[in-house]
């Protein structure tokens, strides 16, 4: 039977051998070992979250702590440091002994007994230095010292600072260091939040209102399985950041509209649309993947929508010929690199690449342009990214209109909820900051056709 350490150094490992998200990788695992309870299955996933989230600040550590290059000791002896270091650096709760005993214990495991005292050295001598642990010279290069301070790539931070200057970077870099709040969306067909706050409480959950939007609640101190909450079995919530529940609102369907949700995924937004028109669609959910519109179906029956219609296909290629049709909203929720979830997904910080960039940017721009020929004279589009790349989102705006004279770009002060309107910025387009906005990066642009 496996440990949560045991098990958390599982996932890394797995992490590094190959490319993925750990939250599904840790559902996974989950799901085949049964005898974890939600206190165990809570410690593993905050283990594995905090190491991938301060990688590069444990393996700066290390380097000081070590006679050997990173690269040269093994990915599960990597792991298994970057595991005890973070606890020893970062979980108050955890005694240093105890992280520093695991680690042995976990290294005695098919290593022989040289490594097993490398293990052991390290560790202890980093205990013994833990408050005067050294981190590059902030004078000498300001971005390696920022790199490693707040634990991101350099090439990342390098681009954050050409673009966005010295201070706002750093107070976007501690944001996205941060743990983000649980944040869910009420679902209205059902009840009303102040309602949904009172059911929750019953349950023994602390919900308070967001700031913005009127249907989102913040739940506070909340360590146990959303999914086990008697209202999320009854449809009475959807687990929904509130910078995405907003992007909704900007689109404004009336009911009975026909709206195209394109790169629908797991249906958030569509879900949300449904709502907002009163199950009065339709809604046509498009997603290259059937796994994820299973999802989005099976959602849509929990919450007792009726009105989203599936539909598999690329939003890459000639939409146009396979709908054969008009719409009055189009929603494009476009892959992107997710520069603006960060604190929701710490492994975007390693998974990404700057070359990702520039191919999204060309995915994006496919997309925009197939979109276009389905959306109806007088029509909105509503183009969303949860990035804050200028690459994926201005530079798009500016190719698309460009390239297609049929259409406009509004000003979202104009066509938004005026409780919304101080997060639209001076181009028009809405744009959420984490450390201004206390909520994730997102970014919406609102164009209409105004001829064929």
């Amino acid at each position: 039977m496996k440990r949560p350490r045991d098990l958390a150094l599982k996932v890394l490992n797995r992490l590094s051998n190959k490319s993925g998200f750990s939250k599904n990788i840790l559902d996974s695992h989950f799901k085949r070992n049964p005898h974890f309870d939600a206190r165990d299955r809570a410690f593993i996933s905050h283990l594995v979250q905090g190491v991938l989230r301060w990688r590069n600040r444990l393996d700066w550590t290390i380097e000081q702590a070590s006679d050997f290059p990173l690269k040269k000791i093994t990915i599960s002896n990597l792991n298994i440091l970057r595991l005890a270091l973070y606890q020893i650096l970062f979980m108050d709760r955890v005694p240093d002994s105890a992280a520093v005993n695991e680690a042995v214990n976990q290294a005695k495991i098919n290593n022989p007994r040289r490594a097993v005292s490398f293990v052991n050295g390290i560790l202890r001598n980093i205990c013994r230095q833990k408050k005067a642990l050294p981190l590059p010279d902030r004078g000498k290069n300001l971005p390696h010292y920022l790199s490693v301070l707040h634990s991101y790539p350099l090439w990342l931070v390098k681009k954050w600072i050409g673009v966005w200057g010295v201070p706002f970077t750093e107070g976007l870099l501690a944001a996205g260091n941060r743990i983000s709040p649980l944040v869910i969306r009420t679902n209205t067909l059902k009840l009303s939040r102040s309602q949904l706050i009172h059911q929750l409480a019953e349950e023994g959950i602390h919900g308070v209102p967001t700031p913005y939007v009127p249907e989102g609640i913040i739940i506070e101190d909340f360590r146990g399985r959303v999914d086990s909450l008697a209202s999320f079995k009854s449809g009475l919530f959807q687990v929904q950041d509130e910078a995405a529940q907003i992007t909704s609102h900007f689109l404004a369907p009336p009911p009975e509209e026909t709206i195209l949700d394109i790169c629908a995924g797991h249906g958030g937004k569509s879900s949300h649309l449904a709502e907002l028109i009163g199950d009065r669609g339709p809604i046509l959910a498009l997603d290259s993947s059937m796994r994820r519109l299973v999802s989005l179906s099976q959602n849509a029956r929990r919450l007792g929508i009726k009105s989203i219609v599936p539909l598999v296909a690329d939003a890459s290629t000639s939409l146009s010929s396979l709908l054969c049709r008009k719409f009055d909203r189009i929603l494009i929720d476009a892959p992107c690199s997710g520069l603006g979830v960060i604190s929701r997904h710490p492994d975007i910080k390693w998974n990404r690449e700057e070359k990702d960039i520039r191919q999204l940017a060309l995915l994006q721009k496919s997309i925009l342009n197939q979109a276009a020929p389905l959306l109806d004279i007088g029509g909105r589009m509503l183009y969303v990214t949860c990035t804050i790349s200028r690459q994926e989102n201005e530079e798009i705006v500016e190719d698309f209109l460009r390239k297609q004279p049929a259409f406009s770009l509004q000003n979202m002060k104009d066509h938004g909820p005026s409780w919304g309107r101080e997060l639209v910025d001076d181009q028009g387009f809405l744009r959420t900051i984490p450390h201004v906005h206390h909520m994730d990066g997102f970014f919406a642009a609102l164009f209409t056709k105004k001829s064929d």
